[in-house]
């Protein structure tokens, strides 16, 4: 589903990507984690080219992104259409109903019929339990909902890849449950999911394969079991010990 090359970023004369390489199959999970800095952000913005990369290609369902040749913005938008991505903070359209929020992109977008979009929006609203909340404006949202609205709005859009920046950074503890379980239900049904995140819980329990980024390279990669109890490399051993008391970090 995803088949990343030698993917660089860099930003004037600091190098942020140095060459990743990564190869996600369809309907796995993989979750990043690393330390503030690592360029974990930076590399799921480049899967869908809100950052552009420097160097490198990305395949995302059969399209390909070559970043050695100029893309025009017709190349740019189809290739964005393959993922969605939901960030820390909701983004949400605050004079808009939840509805409205979800149905936006459908319509304005995708040019879908408002019928079909809004069938579409309150399956999703179930879907993230908030079928009770279609009426109501964010304000009137914690903000864990307004995230699981966010979740919602970028599923409405049938990506093949979801993309998260860390979803729940913004929330307050109580609050993130809710949302790493909408994803955990995303993960079991089947969705290829790239996850940037600093909960380790999610890691353990959701991912097929746990990324350990540092200095803007994957230093290691494997299973939870494996990256987290057998860890190969001394750089994620130092990582791991300095949280192996939290599930946050």
């Amino acid at each position: 589903m995803i088949s990343i090359k030698n993917l660089h970023k860099s930003f004037g004369e600091l190098e942020v990507l140095k060459g990743i390489d990564l190869d996600v199959e369809k309907g796995q999970t993989i979750v990043v984690i690393g330390p503030s800095g690592s360029g974990k952000t930076t590399f799921l913005r480049c899967l869908n080219i809100l950052e552009k990369p420097s160097a490198g290609t990305v395949e995302i369902g059969g399209l390909v992104a070559d970043f050695s040749k100029p893309m025009s913005k017709k190349q740019i938008t189809a290739f964005r259409k393959q993922s969605a991505m939901v960030f820390q903070h909701y983004n949400l359209f605050p004079h808009m109903t939840v509805l409205d929020n979800i149905m936006e992109g459908p319509v304005t977008v995708q040019k879908k019929g408002k019928a079909q979009a809004k069938e579409k929006a309150l399956a999703l609203l179930e879907k993230v339990g908030l079928s009770d909340k279609a009426d109501s404006y964010p304000y009137q949202l914690s903000g864990g909902q307004q995230q699981r609205v966010g979740i919602a709005r970028a599923l409405a859009l049938e990506p093949k890849v979801m993309l998260f920046d860390e979803p729940t950074s913004a929330l307050d503890p109580e609050l993130v449950g809710e949302v790493l379980q909408v994803m955990k239900d995303l993960a079991q049904e089947g969705m290829t999911m790239v996850v940037v995140t600093h909960e380790m819980r999610f890691a353990k329990g959701a991912a097929d394969e746990v990324l350990f980024m540092d200095s803007g390279r994957i230093v290691e990669r494997g299973t939870p079991d494996a990256v987290f109890n057998r860890p190969q490399e001394e750089r994620t051993k130092r990582f791991l010990n300095l949280i192996q008391d939290t599930d946050t970090i």
